[in-house]
């Protein structure tokens, strides 16, 4: 085990797959203590048994301000003081804006955006008694470049790269570093349902990977690198910062 992490505890929303479990087994592996929260609990219960007993293990819907009280109160109680959070939780619905329905939309901008502003509105106040910290917020290149079909999906991605840059200017002062990460087509179960569902799963998949230079898709390993760096203190002068993690996506 690393110590670029060593005294730091972390919460990683979404964290019982994908890029959310990936950030979180990198960010023990490089001594970090892991509050990991998803809504399914044997989720986040098989990625704490992967990490040990740097691992706190919380089933949570990070849309409920009464769930995400609750997430702090137990990761204080049983980790410490608070240093780095991840937004990664995330909803993905496919559609222009007359094909998404108004509970889709409604839930993509509850999970992606609100929560997200929960959780850093509530979390501030515990970093400034920490010291500062670190919040790393998971947007995505349809955050910077819009798609067709993401028409829910895109604006709220959008929205949390436009968040990450009011907090970084709100917070700067008080130590408190909030930096974005933006994955391009990174194969979870998430994309693994979009692929599946498309009536010619080869053909997009092919499709996907020819729009990135570097000729292959993404895997939430690519992500937790960058997540680690912006969580330790060789980032310590960086905030408001969106970064692309897309295999040259943004580039063509």
């Amino acid at each position: 085990m690393s110590s670029r992490l060593k005294d730091k505890v972390a919460i990683v929303t979404g964290a019982g797959s994908g890029i959310g479990r990936a950030c979180a087994l990198a960010l023990a592996r490089e001594g970090a203590k892991v509050a990991l929260v998803g809504r399914r609990k044997d989720r986040v219960d098989e990625v704490a048994s992967q990490i040990g007993h740097a691992a706190l293990p919380i089933s949570a819907d990070v849309t409920l301000q009464s769930d995400i009280d609750r997430v702090l109160q137990q990761t204080e109680e049983r980790l410490g003081k608070i240093n780095v959070l991840v937004n990664n939780a995330g909803r993905l619905h496919i559609g222009t804006v007359e094909q998404i329905t108004e509970a889709q939309w409604d839930e993509t901008f509850n999970v992606n955006v609100r929560s997200v502003w929960l959780l850093s509105r509530a979390i501030l106040p515990r970093m400034r008694q920490a010291g500062g910290g670190s919040i790393i917020n998971v947007a995505s290149v349809l955050g910077i470049n819009g798609a067709r079909n993401r028409a829910s999906y895109a604006p709220s991605k959008g929205a949390v790269v436009l968040l990450t840059k009011c907090m970084a200017i709100d917070h700067g002062s008080e130590n408190i570093r909030v930096n974005a990460i933006c994955p391009s087509f990174v194969e979870t179960e998430l994309t693994a349902a979009v692929v599946h569902h498309s009536g010619n799963p080869e053909a997009v998949r092919k499709e996907r990977i020819s729009v990135h230079p570097i000729g292959r898709l993404g895997v939430p390993e690519d992500v937790a690198g960058l997540a680690v760096y912006l969580a330790s203190d060789e980032s310590a002068w960086t905030t408001g910062g969106v970064f692309a993690v897309d295999g040259g996506y943004l580039a063509v």
